[in-house]
């Protein structure tokens, strides 16, 4: 009988445990971010986003814009006193990630191949992705963000900043893939090592996995 408690009480807590987990990325969502990865592969990044253009050419974006996973680590750790929520990164990608795109866009022709067969698709799962994203995490419209996020989202919406950096296309969406593995890992790590964490960036520099 004793036993019996026991399994049933730990059966529990293991269930409260993964409970984050589950209303942080809900099957609906991990779907739509898988087909975004499938997307991000390194070999479609490469042809599209490297091949199909000239040689070093770049595109000039916010210093904001390049959300990399060292941004992510200095965000997490800059001041213990206003918590970021993970909502607050997630919000800050799918953004920054929308917007990248955007801008190439801008650049290409409209028989672009880049555009025809990969940027416009992308975008659309971008859309799909965005509406069960946004159900999923309702936004509290009277919490104050912290204040080295509300920094970052005043420079991304204001017209007037002129903090520009140039880089190439492809790197917008490296980064793209790999903050999305880091911030979205609970959709990824099932077929990949457990102990794999996609936020070091030494992991990655050290070619463990696809980049």
């Amino acid at each position: 009988m004793v036993q019996s408690e026991c399994r049933l009480l730990r059966g529990l807590l293991g269930f409260i445990c993964l409970l984050p987990v589950c209303m942080s990325a809900g099957p609906d969502l991990c779907v739509s971010l898988n087909a975004i990865r499938d997307k991000l592969n390194v070999t479609l990044r490469r042809r599209f986003m490297k091949m199909n253009f000239p040689i070093n050419y770049t595109i000039q974006v916010h210093y904001e814009e390049v959300f990399r996973l060292r941004n992510i680590s200095r965000l997490n750790m800059s001041n213990e006193e206003e918590p970021l929520q993970q909502r607050d990164l997630q919000d800050l990608w799918l953004w920054v990630s929308q917007q990248g795109i955007k801008r190439v866009l801008r650049v290409l022709p409209e028989r672009h191949p880049t555009r025809s067969k990969y940027l416009s698709n992308l975008e659309n799962l971008f859309r799909r992705f965005e509406e069960p994203y946004n159900e999923k995490n309702p936004r509290d419209e009277e919490r104050v963000l912290p204040e080295r996020i509300q920094n970052i989202w005043d420079h991304l919406t204001d017209q007037y900043y002129e903090g520009w950096k140039s880089v190439t296309p492809k790197s917008i969406l490296d980064n793209c893939y790999r903050t999305m593995l880091c911030l979205f890992k609970e959709c990824f790590s099932k077929e990949d090592d457990d102990n794999y964490d996609y936020c070091k960036v030494l992991n990655w520099r050290r070619g463990k996995k696809t980049t």
